[in-house]
């Protein structure tokens, strides 16, 4: 529980908690020398059993809005566009709750 709401713990790749020796190893002393990625707190969506039929919609769903019928189809034929300044904004973390130890209850 945070904040009264029941939530998840995430990570990104390049965070504190990620790193390890066999990714991250420079090559050196020196090692990385900063934070890359967010470590923070997503809201719990529920069990993965609860949640199949969703995500199986939304598959569906970007396969019909990429005009493709089957997995393949979908492997071979979609392309991924940057499609504005404004998508890298998004593309970074968001809808997270930042870590902190205050926060956690």
């Amino acid at each position: 529980m945070v904040n009264g709401a029941y939530m998840k713990e995430y990570w990104g790749e390049g965070s504190n908690r990620a790193r390890n020796w066999q990714r991250y190893d420079l090559g050196g002393a020196s090692k990385l020398t900063f934070e890359e990625g967010v470590d923070s707190y997503v809201t719990y969506a529920g069990s993965l059993h609860d949640n199949v039929e969703a995500s199986l919609y939304k598959v569906r769903s970007t396969m019909c809005n990429c005009g493709v019928t089957t997995i393949p189809d979908l492997q071979r034929d979609a392309k991924l566009t940057l499609v504005s300044a404004t998508s890298i904004v998004e593309g970074g973390y968001h809808d997270v709750t930042l870590r902190s130890t205050s926060s956690v209850k």
